[in-house]
């Protein structure tokens, strides 16, 4: 199993904004102030979850990780389009790097996006093609 150690500073940052951003692309897609609270809230919920119950080193290294690596004023195709290369990045690097870790990647990615969408009632439509995109970008969910 890989580690924060096994990767370059760049490479970590990449593999940490995937897991956040998908979980971000997806609040953005409803635009409703006090769903994004609940929103934010599941993934810091998801995150802290992963952090302490993980069997994979990987996922609980990120998700002990702080941040987002977006701005506030990062515009909302921004972090779609980033976001979207570093999950298709992040799955290309764990194929040559840590394959074996490659699957866990993907469900925290997905789980964490699909919290964020059962979070709040409302926008379910754009939410679900947020999720499918975050989907496609990682090669789909493990069974």
């Amino acid at each position: 199993m890989a580690t924060k150690a096994d990767f370059t500073e760049s490479e970590w940052e990449g593999l940490h904004n995937g897991v956040t951003g998908a979980g971000l692309l997806v609040s953005l897609s409803d635009r409703s102030f006090f769903d994004n609270f609940k929103e934010a809230r599941a993934i810091a919920k998801h995150l802290n979850d992963a952090r302490q119950h993980s069997d994979s080193l990987l996922v609980r290294d990120l998700a002990a990780e702080h941040g987002t690596g977006f701005s506030v004023r990062s515009h909302p195709d921004e972090i779609e389009s980033k976001t979207l290369d570093y999950l298709r990045s992040a799955v290309t690097l764990l194929q040559t790097k840590a394959p074996d870790d490659l699957d866990d990647y993907r469900i925290l990615v997905m789980d964490v996006a699909e919290s964020v969408a059962a979070a709040a009632k409302g926008g379910e439509q754009a939410e679900a093609a947020e999720v499918e995109k975050i989907r496609q970008a990682v090669g789909g969910r493990p069974d």
